[in-house]
């Protein structure tokens, strides 16, 4: 098995998605993961994810260097852009289809909601209702059949079969220290009908080929590495340290996002502020 890299250089990234304007949130996440390397002399990575097809746009991603470049932070070679990639993805679907790890799931979200609703005690993690497994009992005739109608689906990734495969799993946060890697997630999607990849099979490559050895985010995606620790165990990747750092949080506590219409750092600029001024915004002095 792959060992962590902790003897070579820091290497991080920002990986944001060119669906909206970068606010405070996306601030904060690219300058402490610029930091984390600046401070061990390693190197900081740009990545752009931009697999959903319908919400990225060239003038976000335009956004996102301008951005960037304001702030005062430089990153090393060319962004990777997970668009150029899909043939990565669909060879590590093709080895978890060989492992049979992965199920069709033809479920709405309306279905797995009602699913849900019906249980008297749903399990939950911090990302809401994990997926009930509705479609994992299918029988290979039931699967067969609604393939051919051509139905829409997502692929699923067994949870169960794939911890049976690798065993026990740990990873390391840096400020939370040694985790156990389980199944809390729920039977996570992988990729769709007609997109080989989703966010967790995505990052996880993406990682590995950048050779990412501190991987930084917000507090929110704390269990997804608990997938992507597993992922990185059935595909024989890497294994970075992990550092989850806090939320910036708007004035009524809640999380900054893009559909929240968070206050944009395009914004900023244009009311005059400073890129120290927007760093002093979201604690960095």
């Amino acid at each position: 098995m792959t060992q962590p890299r902790t003897a070579l250089q820091v290497v991080t990234r920002f990986a944001p998605s060119p669906t909206g304007y970068m606010h405070l949130g996306h601030a904060y996440a690219a300058i402490f993961a610029w930091n984390a390397a600046r401070e061990r002399n390693g190197r900081f990575l740009l990545r752009i994810e931009d697999i959903d097809r319908d919400r990225c746009r060239p003038e976000f991603e335009d956004a996102i260097f301008e951005d960037l470049h304001w702030l005062g932070l430089d990153w090393a070679g060319q962004p990777r852009r997970q668009s150029d990639n899909m043939s990565d993805y669909k060879r590590a679907l093709n080895k978890l289809h060989a492992l049979d790890l992965l199920y069709p799931c033809f479920c709405t979200r309306k279905e797995i909601q009602a699913e849900i609703s019906n249980a008297d005690a749903a399990p939950h993690n911090t990302d809401g209702p994990i997926y009930p497994g509705i479609c994992r009992t299918l029988t290979p005739k039931e699967r067969d059949v609604r393939l051919s109608s051509g139905v829409p689906y997502a692929l699923r990734l067994d949870m169960t079969k794939a911890h049976a495969i690798t065993g026990p799993l740990t990873w390391n946060d840096r400020e939370q220290g040694i985790n156990n890697a389980d199944a809390a997630a729920g039977d996570v999607v992988l990729a769709r009908k007609d997109v080989p990849t989703s966010y967790h099979l995505a990052v996880t490559l993406d990682d590995h080929r950048q050779r990412v050895t501190l991987v930084t985010r917000g507090m929110d995606l704390f269990h997804s590495s608990s997938v992507h620790r597993l992922l990185q165990s059935l595909l024989g990747l890497n294994i970075p340290e992990w550092q989850h750092h806090k939320l910036i949080m708007s004035k009524d506590g809640r999380r900054l996002s893009k559909r929240g219409r968070a206050l944009t750092i395009s914004a900023l600029r244009r009311a005059g502020e400073s890129p120290a001024s927007v760093r002093s915004m979201v604690g960095f002095d």
